[in-house]
């Protein structure tokens, strides 16, 4: 299991399921309710948050193997690894301040053990995750599972009863 100072609850799905635009929804209710939220996303491209032309692309591209750049707003830290595999969902926790959340969401990172909520719609045509996954702690769908589960099952389209759940069963059991 992962070490955190925070809880660490995750959103595991096939892509096309929707994990960002729920997401995208929830974010706002937890924030209402005044928590502090961390975010990890995983994602299986090459990326770049940087714009060519600008300084701070131009000088990570130059040979810079971490390029910080801050403003009275905001800050971000681009690294270059060598790495080939995947990264390591515990390494990127790490590097989050911890000390100034009270809840880390994690975007994909599905075969690591950690909280899961899954995400499953039948209509992307992909296989449940919960019954190989012992670490989903529910499933938001959008109708009937394909497999019978104790585990709590919740309206994938009704983004309020998610944070309920976030609010009201993760984060009490996790104290």
């Amino acid at each position: 299991m992962l070490r955190a100072e925070v809880p660490v609850l995750g959103f595991a799905a096939y892509s096309g399921t929707g994990k960002t635009t729920l997401l995208k929804q929830l974010l706002p209710l937890l924030r209402e309710q005044g928590l502090r939220v961390g975010m990890i996303k995983h994602t299986h491209h090459d990326f770049d948050i940087d714009t060519p032309g600008k300084d701070s692309y131009e000088l990570r591209k130059a040979g810079a193997s971490e390029m910080l750049i801050a403003s009275g707003k905001r800050w971000a830290l681009m690294v270059d690894t060598d790495g080939e595999g995947d990264p390591v969902l515990q390494d990127m926790l790490n590097r989050l301040d911890q000390g100034s959340l009270d809840l880390v969401l994690v975007e994909g990172f599905k075969h690591e053990a950690f909280p899961k909520i899954e995400l499953h719609r039948a209509t992307v045509g992909k296989p449940l995750i919960f019954p190989e996954d012992p670490d989903v702690i529910a499933v938001a769908c959008d109708g009937e599972l394909s497999q019978p589960t104790d585990l709590p099952q919740l309206d994938i389209n009704d983004i309020p009863s998610i944070a309920a759940f976030v609010l009201n069963d993760f984060l009490k059991s996790d104290q």
